[in-house]
């Protein structure tokens, strides 16, 4: 089913994140800080690169509905920390400035202390992919153009595909997690490991059919199992 973007546009896709194994940078006292939210040629765990230029149309956009981005806090909507301005391409990556609101927001407050001691270093990209390309030869997707819908700090950066929240998050927007950070999340919810194997290849591999089969089922399914994780209290690998 065909979602809608902040810009109006049509995705066929479910709003995706990507990390990467930066660190933020120049933290000031006043909750301003800098850093990158994503660098270009880096094939990640997902066999997906960044293609140099891929946010181009998306910052002028959102440059022209003055519309800042907002910086999220571990990829959760509802909790919005601060803003970022100056989001730019550079040689590097997409680079910007970001800005905690930590006299008007306690969680933004808290995620500053946590910067200044290096405890959270980490910048994730939330995205709708646009436009991509496929080569068959060596299994790589290049992600050519990019809408730009949030940038979080995350505790643990580096295509960690095995974070809990990660697992959360992509359900709770239609995505399936990898067989991996699944079978990750369900070892430690307490499954042994080839209870937690079987059900990876049993429920996954149900949903994918569905997936393909165009089922609008596997979107129910999907939730409930969303809704179940957001009942798990679970540290973060």
């Amino acid at each position: 089913m065909a979602m809608i973007s902040h810009f109006g546009r049509k995705h066929s896709g479910a709003l995706k994140v990507r990390d990467f194994d930066l660190t933020v940078k120049a933290v000031g006292e006043d909750g301003t800080f800098n850093g990158y939210g994503s660098v270009w040629d880096v094939v990640d765990s997902y066999q997906e690169v960044v293609a140099r230029g891929a946010f181009t149309e998306s910052l002028a956009e959102l440059a022209a509905k003055a519309r800042p981005v907002p910086v999220l806090w571990q990829h959760r909507s509802s909790e919005p920390i601060g803003a970022w301005s100056n989001l730019r391409e550079d040689d590097h990556g997409l680079a910007g400035d970001g800005e905690l609101l930590i006299s008007d927001v306690a969680q933004a407050k808290e995620a500053h202390a946590l910067m200044k001691r290096r405890i959270v270093t980490g910048l994730s990209i939330g995205y709708w992919v646009r436009e991509s390309s496929y080569d068959e030869k060596t299994g790589i997707r290049t992600l050519t153009k990019l809408d730009l819908v949030e940038i979080s700090l995350v505790t643990f950066p580096a295509n960690d595909d095995a974070r809990v929240e990660a697992v959360k998050f992509k359900l709770a927007h239609g995505e399936l997690p990898t067989d991996r950070e699944f079978e990750k999340f369900l070892r430690e919810a307490g499954f042994s490991k080839s209870r937690a194997a079987g059900l990876v290849g049993h429920g996954l591999g149900e949903l994918r059919r569905r997936e393909s089969d165009r089922d609008t089922t596997s979107n129910t399914a999907l939730k409930g199992i969303s809704d179940t994780l957001a009942g798990f209290s679970l540290k973060s690998a």
